[in-house]
């Protein structure tokens, strides 16, 4: 399974209750597999346990352990069940599932078998359908997962459980996508999503590989494997085994439009494709094939004759062929060969007849047509890989989805599709709420509101997830219109969450937020770098949002040669022995530390000064502004200057608790400063 080595590790076994392990029986890039036994049954079973490296975080192994419960959930006679899941003494996930020592389909030459080798396609094609129609792709079939249990039945192992690395079976490689790349559909390998129809591909792989022995594609490295497969063309099959050749070119067709619709389909195409190539049209081929030879080594002058006999031979065969009496004109546009050219445009309601007929996927798909709902879902595909989700009107993803809907209302694949769809608008709206595309974003949210209104295919789970993102981003947007002072953006955040049809208390703390942020239409804000707009009040007001640093304060005192204030009071005699000022206030300081031992005039002064260089005006905050303002931070916490004063102004107010006093509120001397005194400005705007 993903690329087993039978050399075991040579570390000490798990620890696993319930469980009795005695050896490594496989290792792969993601997990070991271990022999053991199930003490209160006493059977032997086989325990995966996935390595350290595969899943990292817990995120990752509570997903690995959802996922597999989901595949015990698929009881099947031909899917490896899963027994029991949970995690080892370390924390590593593990499940249990039968062991099934007869090896796998790769270890068996079937291409002498051709009974048993349909045999085994039929059973996995049976197991696959089963598993998509309960919305679970596989993602890694291969060889090495089909395995046999006593009775010699095949099984399909390793439902996609953690793949989140390519690890090819015939070459080793990480990162390229999910899937062994020998195997692996084209879309899987350039990284795209998937669905059912990657299975189908890989089983045409399989298929090939079973009838000829060898696989169609042949590399040495991983990635050379995977470009393979995305460019070039399906290969043919030898001579005798061209009676598979159109069932393989529909399997392994390059877009999955035109693959096998479902693993049903595929598998009475199967049923359909002749036992042996003994048909008359596989005799003319190898009677075309020998002759060719001959025909080189004739006279020129032969060839007109011979040519006119073999035109009437190949005519006589072609009419009285049962299969072309039965298929009649159809059977030719079933090539699946032939290109599809999708119609480009899906009409809102339910199509009328003549769109249906006009859509040629009914030809290519000859015995087996498409419903009508089938096409609308594929064409609602090609448009959401096109980016056309909710626009032009009639023409879109969304369109085409609603169609489907009303075509048939109990198809299937409507779950799964409508939360692709709603995936793809969530996050689109989501990019163009985060660059302001106010338009486009209406149009977004229109559609999704239309998906989830007009249809009743959408999943709760898909609802939740789409409006919890578009939440997100609207939150995000009304923040940054708030550090922009844009009250205007923050309004049109709002009514996107009305349209998005957010919970009302969501709704009402963004229009709270907005509502909080200055009205500044008519004003010149000016640069407001370094600044925060301060909600509320009667004048919108900028601060900064930090104190004036030393760095600064050299600036203005070097410019102006401003004396430094004293920082000592008056009485002490250390005034006179170790004088202090803002240049050494007798502590460690950095050049982005809050300018200390500066006075109330000097904070003025320095007010001045800015506003002059920056033809704007500062002042010193209000005590009750400074109740606005962010709290101060740093390992030494200082008090600020207000321009409050008592009723004389010999003294200053000074407010906030410092690292020397938890006083929040001092009336200072003006004249000098203190080493745990410092000053921020503020702009009216």
């Amino acid at each position: 399974m993903t690329g087993w080595s039978t050399e075991g590790a040579r570390g000490p076994l798990p620890e696993i209750p319930g469980y009795r392990l005695s050896r490594v029986v496989g290792e792969g890039g993601m997990s070991t597999v271990y022999l053991g036994t199930q003490l209160s049954l006493g059977r032997e079973v086989a325990i995966k346990v996935m390595r350290p490296e595969a899943l990292a975080d817990e995120v990752s192994r509570r997903r690995f352990e959802n996922e597999a419960r989901t595949i015990a959930r698929l009881e099947h006679p031909h899917i490896v069940g899963i027994y029991e899941v949970g995690r080892t003494a370390d924390g590593l996930p593990w499940y249990a599932m039968p062991h099934l020592p007869r090896g796998h389909v790769g270890q068996r030459d079937l291409s002498r078998d051709p009974q048993r080798l349909r045999e085994i396609l039929r059973a996995l094609l049976s197991a696959l359908a089963f598993a998509h129609a309960r919305g679970v792709v596989h993602r890694d079939v291969k060889a090495e997962n089909v395995l046999f249990d006593e009775a010699d039945r095949p099984l399909l192992a390793d439902f996609g459980i953690a793949l989140r690395r390519g690890h090819g079976t015939r070459v080793t490689m990480t990162g390229l996508a999910v899937g062994s790349t020998a195997y692996m559909a084209p879309e899987q390998a350039r990284g795209q999503q998937v669905d059912h129809r990657a299975d189908l591909y890989s089983v045409g792989v399989l298929a090939w590989e079973m009838l000829t022995g060898e696989l169609p594609y042949k590399a040495d490295d991983a990635l050379a494997m995977a470009i393979q497969h995305t460019q070039n063309p399906i290969p043919k099959l030898p001579t005798e085994l061209r009676h598979w050749q159109r069932f393989m070119d529909r399997a392994m067709a390059k877009s999955p439009r035109k693959r096998f619709h479902d693993a049903q389909q595929m598998l009475q195409a199967l049923d359909e494709v002749p036992l042996s190539g003994r048909s008359r049209g596989a005799w003319l081929g190898r009677l075309a094939d020998r002759a060719a030879g001959g025909l080189r080594r004739m006279p020129r002058l032969a060839w007109v004759p011979l040519a006119l006999l073999c035109a009437a031979a190949l005519g006589w065969g072609v009419r009285w062929s049962p299969s072309a009496q039965e298929a009649g004109p159809a059977t030719a546009a079933a090539d699946p060969a032939t290109p599809v050219t999708p119609s480009a445009a899906a009409a809102p309601g339910a199509p009328d007849a003549s769109t249906v007929d006009a859509d040629p996927a009914p030809a290519m798909h000859g015995a087996a047509p498409l419903s009508t709902a089938d096409r609308l879902l594929e064409r609602m595909r090609e448009r959401l890989e096109a980016g056309r989700l909710a626009a032009p009107a009639g023409n879109s993803a969304s369109d085409s989805f609603v169609a489907a809907w009303r075509a048939d209302r109990a198809h299937p694949q409507l779950p799964e599709a409508a939360t692709d769809l709603l995936d793809a608008l969530g996050n689109a709206a989501t990019q163009s709420i985060g660059k302001g595309r106010d338009a486009d974003t209406a149009v977004l949210l229109r559609a999704a509101n239309r998906l989830q209104d007009d249809t009743d295919a959408v999943p709760a789970a898909a609802h939740a997830a789409y409006r919890d993102r578009i939440g997100k981003a609207l939150v995000a947007r009304a923040t940054a219109a708030a550090g922009s002072v844009d009250r205007d953006a923050a309004m049109r955040a709002v009514e996107h969450a009305r349209l998005a049809g957010l919970p009302a208390a969501a709704i009402e703390r963004l229009r709270a937020q907005a509502a909080r942020i200055p009205d500044l239409r008519g004003r010149d804000a000016g640069n407001l770098e370094g600044m925060l707009v301060l909600e509320g009040g009667a004048r919108p007001l900028a601060a900064f949002a930090r104190p004036v640093s030393r760095a600064d304060y050299a600036r203005f005192a070097e410019v102006n040669g401003r004396p430094a204030a004293l920082c000592r009071e008056r009485i002490s005699l250390l005034r006179v022995l170790s004088p202090r000022d803002w240049q050494a206030p007798g502590f460690e300081q950095s050049d982005g530390d809050p300018v200390v031992c500066v006075s109330w005039q000097d904070a003025e002064a320095y007010a001045q000064w800015l506003g002059r260089r920056d033809g704007q005006r500062y002042r010193l905050a209000t005590a009750a502004e400074a109740a606005r303002l962010p709290a101060a931070r740093g390992e030494r916490v200082v008090s600020e200057w207000r321009t409050d004063c008592a009723s004389d102004c010999r003294h200053r107010a000074a407010t906030g608790a410092s690292w020397r006093t938890d006083n929040a509120s001092r009336s200072l001397d003006p004249a000098r400063g203190y080493d745990d005194v410092g000053f921020r400005l503020v702009r009216e705007l």
